[in-house]
């Protein structure tokens, strides 16, 4: 029996590209899967995802592994097990976190997270509920900025009262001398 050959049809190529050019731009990838999910469902969780600057894709597992392959996320082969939806994040992972599983818990879905593609690394579902507990990345430079802004402030009060006080002494010596009284 002779093997027929392998068609490559354009619309599969290009969704392999398009899955490759987003998992390269993608800050996170959370692989979810959406099984009892209502079309309805999946609108309404797209529609709270993007705000955090993210979207949600269902697409083959297969069309999946070429695209991470094509740009080196291997880490991401092992996880791709069932029916997957793979919600990409372009802003700050925490962001993400935070939206996905507050609109999963407010809305009761059925989406159940199986892992999460952070920094080309595979991290479990645990992790990603872990990261949605952290601050936010602006809510995080605030409070670093604060931590390295507080010391240098109360350095700046210190010196302003030590300064206060030099003028003070050299406001009363003037004081003393423009009255003419002579210096002790």
């Amino acid at each position: 029996m002779e093997k027929r050959p392998t068609i490559v049809r354009p619309e599969k190529v290009a969704i392999v590209e398009e899955l490759a050019d987003r998992l390269d731009r993608a800050s996170m990838a959370v692989l979810t899967d959406y099984r009892g999910l209502t079309v309805s469902q999946m609108a309404g969780l797209r529609r709270d995802l993007r705000p955090a600057d993210a979207d949600l894709q269902v697409t083959k597992n297969t069309l999946v592994r070429l695209a991470a392959r094509r740009g080196g996320h291997d880490a991401l082969l092992t996880a791709l097990e069932g029916p997957t939806a793979i919600v990409f994040s372009y802003g700050d992972p925490a962001a993400l976190a935070k939206a996905l599983t507050g609109t999963i818990r407010a809305q009761r879905l059925p989406l159940q997270v199986k892992s999460a593609l952070l920094d080309n690394r595979l991290i479990p579902a645990a992790d990603v509920t872990r990261l949605a507990e952290l601050p936010t990345r602006d809510v995080l430079i605030g409070m670093t900025v604060g931590a390295i802004q507080s010391p240098i402030q109360g350095l700046a009060n210190a010196l302003g009262g030590i300064l206060a006080k030099i003028l003070a002494v050299l406001e009363a010596r003037r004081s003393q001398l423009e009255g003419g009284e002579s210096p002790s």
